[in-house]
């Protein structure tokens, strides 16, 4: 049940990911550092990962060297070479676009990077300085070479999503080898099964918490800002990939149609050019501290994007009460809105703009979805709920290494082998 107290002694954990640091800005990466802060409370937690800050070239930008984040300790090591875009463009077109052999799919995950070796020669030499490594993100190098020479001693949280990458033949023994997965929802544990061919994986449906500040002050956020309206809100990479190429011409296509005072809220980097309109407002990267501000403000979160493990910011929204309209062709949200009744989703621009009107005009059903959208949060993604279920499944694999260690120790001498000892 969750809250219940850790019984076993702290165990050696190292965290093993593609990016790490307060100055990186990425949800798996997030992921990665939220667990392992929180972690660290109950066990010894180091980090393994890159020099690198940037995830599309793989540049070293940080010391390769002992390094302490937050009060943990973090291992970085050099990438031995940057992403060459164009020939990771043409390999990726081999692969996903042409017949292709085993070994072309292998030439691409090297290119994908970050291409450390010396990280992975790292994890084989020192297997035996940690008791379990918990690898972040299954489509990287780091974790492919990781997971298949620790097996016996590898967790995997793949923040998975339904793209093409997940349907390369070399994963599907891949998701076979983890001691245990840790998936994000459902919906990835279930697309996981499919790839893989097998419902037998261990494991269990975790997640992640979130760091919620106890009084967010929406005002901070609206007076820097000069924001006066009523106003949703998108937060995240501003990226085509993310769906917002869409949903900026689906929002101008309602305030043209509808004529809504409603406005349009961006937070977050950005990978693309914005809409040029009067309702669209892009506030930039935020601090921790005035992201929360702003969302706070938001009558309601918008999550275009249709490629998703199980979206951080969501459950951010719902812990503060608000609503979210999701994007239905992304299996995982589509279902989180489902589970927790919090949320509305769609499919198309009509959907679309009959669930914005719905959201702007109904104050007692956003108040309704965000009520129970908190709800949710707080039985299955407050932190004590996370911690729990990763100390669970850590306690089953240490128990099951200590009932095989057992088995396979000498029996001591019994009484008529101390005696031919004595006699001989």
């Amino acid at each position: 049940m969750a809250g219940e107290k850790k019984t076993f002694p702290p165990l050696r954990l190292a965290f093993v990911v593609q990016r790490y640091g307060e100055e990186v800005n990425g949800g798996a990466e997030y992921h990665c550092r939220l667990v392992a802060e929180h972690l660290a409370k109950h066990h010894r937690v180091e980090v393994l990962t890159s020099c690198a800050k940037d995830y599309i070239t793989w540049h070293n930008e940080l010391p390769a060297d002992l390094s302490v984040v937050n009060g943990i300790p973090v291992r970085r090591f050099r990438v031995k070479r940057p992403r060459d875009t164009e020939r990771f463009g043409r390999i990726s077109q081999e692969v996903f676009r042409a017949p292709h052999r085993e070994q072309d799919e292998l030439r691409w995950l090297e290119e994908q990077g970050p291409y450390s070796p010396r990280l992975v020669r790292y994890l084989r030499k020192n297997r035996d300085r940690y008791d379990y490594f918990i690898f972040f993100s299954y489509r990287y190098y780091h974790s492919y070479h990781g997971v298949g020479a620790l097996a016996d001693r590898a967790l995997l949280v793949p923040t998975a999503e339904k793209d093409e990458v997940v349907h390369l033949k070399i994963f599907k023994p891949f998701f076979l080898l983890p001691r245990a997965i840790v998936f994000n929802s459902i919906e990835e544990r279930q697309m996981i099964w499919s790839v893989a061919e097998s419902q037998e994986l261990k494991g269990e449906v975790v997640g992640v918490g979130a760091e919620v500040p106890s009084r967010p002050s929406p005002e901070v956020f609206l007076r820097r800002h000069a924001i006066q309206d009523r106003y949703a809100i998108f937060i995240g990479r501003v990226d085509e990939n993310k769906g917002c190429r869409q949903l900026f011409h689906f929002f101008r296509r309602y305030k043209e149609e509808t004529g809504s005072a409603l406005r349009l809220v961006l937070v977050g980097g950005k990978t693309m050019e914005i809409l040029d309109h009067p309702a669209i407002y892009y506030a930039g990267f935020l601090s921790e501290e005035e992201k929360w501000s702003a969302l706070a403000g938001a009558e309601f979160l918008i999550m275009p994007s249709e490629l998703e493990s199980l979206s951080m910011v969501t459950l951010e929204a719902w812990s503060l009460a608000k609503p979210v309209l999701a994007n239905g062709l992304c299996d995982v949200l589509r279902g989180q809105c489902r589970r927790s009744n919090a949320g509305l989703y769609y499919t198309s621009y009509y959907e679309f703009r009959e669930a914005v009107a719905l959201l702007e005009e109904d104050r007692s059903l956003c108040e309704g979805l965000g009520r129970n959208g908190q709800r949710f949060y707080h039985d299955h993604y407050r932190w004590e709920v996370i911690e729990e279920k990763y100390n669970r499944l850590l306690e089953m694999l240490m128990n099951e290494d200590r009932a095989a260690s057992a088995v396979r120790a000498p029996a001591p001498p019994g009484f008529f082998d101390r005696w031919r000892q004595r006699t001989s």
